[in-house]
């Protein structure tokens, strides 16, 4: 006790006890925290309400993993598609670089082709990064690439160590040194990717770790960075669970334990138990940096956060977009949809045919009267995808008016009144349609050709 600092905390203003140190608790069998996860049952979420404070850093960004993580769920991009969705996240990102990085498998020639041509492209960010695993053979990848960083899977949990590498802790740390090092002697930033560390012993491995890797960070003046994987979705952000299930325990601890400072502590998220996006915006508030994301979710399993679920957040955190261009995502949406194949849950968050649309009558009319009443914000401005009303059975005048109105982009005098006779004729033949027994939401082919009948007839021009 008597040799321990007293020293200032800078954001609390106050005197503190400088923390014990944190040996690798190097054990013979693996601590697999059978009471939280039994395995025959569903995990446990327990508590032990030790809460910690929140810690916003200055600055907050984005990172991505759409050609890493988002292509071990899917087939892979061609080069061409990998340089031109490349050339969106640039966009997207802004002048700012709120897109910072996005990483890069180096297996294949395809693989490489697109990474020489995303370099070609001179951009400042996103910067262009790898992944590799821990062995020699890919590091000799990444140095006959150039890269400036890379990635390095580092699995954490006794899970991985024990059962997979069949290690002990000790060697696999060994291990990871060893190639992080590597790195270091010829120049490469390190990104080390603690896998399953929502199942790893916080305490007992991963901070002795992060404490080596950031006095090899001290030692070579090169960043070495580290990204929190929780790679089977068991992270919740309660305040006062237990860790290792404890985001804001995990980050905290990495945080003020290691010393690993916020700018280097980055948090990739799996949505098995649907919290991708509250798991990854909490990181964001008690000191990540950055949050790792793939475009629309696409990844392993039930796949990573959504990267346009986070630009969305961060505007909410922050009170502004942080110069991000949002109506890239819209495009990119298209362009996933129409030259790369790929169909979007029509139900999914600001990308989904059927995102802001709105079906009741009820809802319908609301929407008629004032865009506001149900629609989450101005989406024309953001994304241009303005609300609509799907016509069906219960959609009314008033939904149809409006399904006509926001389909040819009526403005002002132009926009039709429920009451109109337009609209009451496209309504009667709506409702013989499901009086005739139809169940489904009528198509826009077919009402489209509809309206055009009954504009002939009253002598109407759209």
């Amino acid at each position: 006790m008597e040799n321990r600092r007293v020293q200032m905390n800078r954001q609390t203003n106050l005197l503190q006890l400088e923390e014990h140190m944190y040996p690798l608790v190097d054990v013979q069998t693996p601590n697999v925290f059978r009471n939280l996860f039994p395995y025959s049952e569903v995990p446990k979420i327990a508590f032990n309400d030790r809460i910690v404070p929140h810690h916003m850093p200055d600055e907050i960004w984005i990172t991505d993993t759409t050609f890493r993580d988002g292509q071990q769920s899917r087939a892979p991009y061609t080069t061409d598609q990998i340089v031109t969705i490349f050339d969106y996240l640039h966009r997207l990102g802004g002048p700012e670089g709120k897109i910072r990085a996005s990483e890069f498998f180096l297996y294949s020639k395809k693989d490489r082709d697109a990474v020489e041509k995303c370099m070609e492209r001179g951009y400042r960010f996103p910067e262009v990064t790898s992944w590799i695993r821990a062995t020699k053979k890919d590091f000799e990848l990444v140095r006959d690439m150039g890269m400036s960083e890379t990635g390095i899977l580092v699995s954490c949990s006794d899970y991985h160590i024990f059962y997979k590498m069949k290690m002990t802790r000790s060697q696999a740390m060994n291990h990871y040194l060893n190639i992080v090092k590597e790195c270091l002697d010829i120049g490469v930033a390190v990104r080390c990717h603690l896998e399953d560390i929502t199942r790893a012993d916080i305490y007992g491995y991963v901070i002795p770790f992060c404490l080596e890797l950031m006095k090899l960070r001290q030692q070579y003046g090169i960043p070495v960075k580290v990204r929190c994987c929780d790679t089977m979705g068991y992270g919740v952000n309660y305040p006062g669970a237990v860790i290792p299930r404890s985001v804001p325990g995990i980050i905290y601890g990495i945080m003020t334990h290691a010393g690993v400072p916020s700018e280097m502590i980055e948090w990739h998220g799996h949505n098995d138990f649907y919290k991708a996006v509250s798991n990854s915006t909490t990181a964001w508030l008690y000191g990540a940096c950055g949050v790792n994301t793939s475009l629309f979710g696409i990844g392993e399993r039930t796949g990573n956060t959504p990267l346009e679920a986070m630009v969305f957040e961060y505007a909410q955190l922050r009170g502004n977009l942080g110069g991000m261009d949002t109506h890239v995502i819209t495009e990119l949406a298209e362009y996933y949809e129409k030259e790369i194949g790929y169909q979007i849950p029509p139900r999914t968050p600001f990308v989904g045919k059927n995102f802001n649309v709105t079906r009741a009558g009820i809802h319908a009319d609301g929407l008629l009267k004032n865009e506001e009443i149900y629609n989450i914000f101005d989406t024309e401005k953001f994304l241009d995808r303005p609300a609509v009303v799907a016509v069906s059975n219960t959609s009314g005048a008033a939904g149809i008016a409006h399904w006509i109105n926001t389909h040819y982009r009526l403005t002002g005098p132009k926009q039709f009144d429920k009451n109109h006779d337009l609209i009451t004729k496209v309504k009667d033949w709506v409702d013989q349609q499901y009086d005739e027994g139809r169940v489904t939401v009528m198509t826009d082919f077919e009402l489209e050709a509809k309206i055009h009948e009954v504009c002939a007839e009253l002598g109407i021009r759209l």
